[in-house]
């Protein structure tokens, strides 16, 4: 894009300077996939690798989420609804909430905790609970990726963890993120900064929820084959943009990549551009 459009959002993201800067520079020869579209219309804006094949990680918990919210939709599932731990479930590494094999959380909390901390243990018993086990789940979730135009994904896991996680693009996590954030009903669990949990505050994994103007979701993922990936959203004056990274070298680089491809975004000239790696 430039370092036009590089340098456009420096301002607003000064609390990543310094550290996520020199990661950036040390790091740019690392094939990082990015992506700008406007979502209301679906215009590409931006891309660069972004048909390129990698691992989601937690990103591939937006489709946990969508499948979760179609079921509350169609009266499968209800916010006061109960789920009951299960001994996988309770094996899933962090991030995770920390519930014992047969500990119930409700549906209503069981989604905030895992768009807000990303809980792979509660995405594991939320998987369970709709389709029986997570193999079937995970079936669900192809499916479901299929019939949204996501050609080149192919889920492995609930949570999106390695090994095993499946793998993904830029350009497919960006229209599962446009779709989530169209459905304004249930999006809105994206923009919470924090849950509370047995006294503790957990803060959302994404910092750019009050630090950029407008963004207001959607999803972190980290793993070490996937490096630091973010699908974010950001609406200004009635306009939403989202913005998708995968394989940044460091969380700080990913932040202020993806801060300041969101500034790009809405100031984009009329045609896209594009870049290959």
């Amino acid at each position: 894009m430039g370092n036009v459009y590089r340098a456009m959002s420096l301002a607003c993201v000064a609390f990543l300077s310094g550290t996520a800067a020199r990661a950036d520079t040390t790091h740019r020869d690392v094939p990082v996939s990015e992506l700008v579209i406007d979502a209301d219309g679906g215009r590409l804006l931006f891309a660069a690798a972004a048909t390129r094949v990698r691992p989601p990680a937690s990103l591939a918990k937006m489709m946990t989420l969508l499948l979760a919210f179609e079921a509350m939709d169609a009266g499968h599932l209800h916010a006061g609804d109960f789920l009951t731990m299960t001994a996988h479930g309770a094996r899933q590494p962090p991030s995770r909430l920390g519930l014992a094999a047969g500990a119930r959380i409700s549906v209503r909390a069981a989604i905030k905790v895992i768009a807000v901390i990303s809980a792979n243990d509660v995405a594991v018993a939320l998987a369970e609970r709709l389709a029986g086990n997570e193999a079937a789940f995970v079936a669900a979730m192809n499916r479901r990726a299929a019939q949204l135009g996501m050609t080149a994904t192919r889920f492995g896991n609930a949570t999106g963890l390695a090994p095993g996680g499946g793998t993904s693009t830029a350009r497919d996590m960006a229209l599962l993120a446009r779709r989530l954030a169209a459905r304004s009903d249930r999006y809105r669990v994206f923009s919470l900064h924090a849950i509370r949990w047995q006294g503790r505050t957990r803060p959302n994994h994404n910092r750019l929820l009050g630090k950029v103007p407008g963004v207001d979701g959607i999803k972190t993922g980290y793993t070490v084959p996937a490096g630091f990936n973010l699908a974010a959203s950001a609406r200004r004056e009635g306009r939403r943009v989202i913005v998708v990274v995968l394989g940044a070298p460091t969380a700080a680089a990913r932040d202020l990549l993806v801060a300041n491809l969101l500034e790009a975004g809405f100031t984009s000239p009329a045609r896209p551009r594009s870049r290959h790696p």
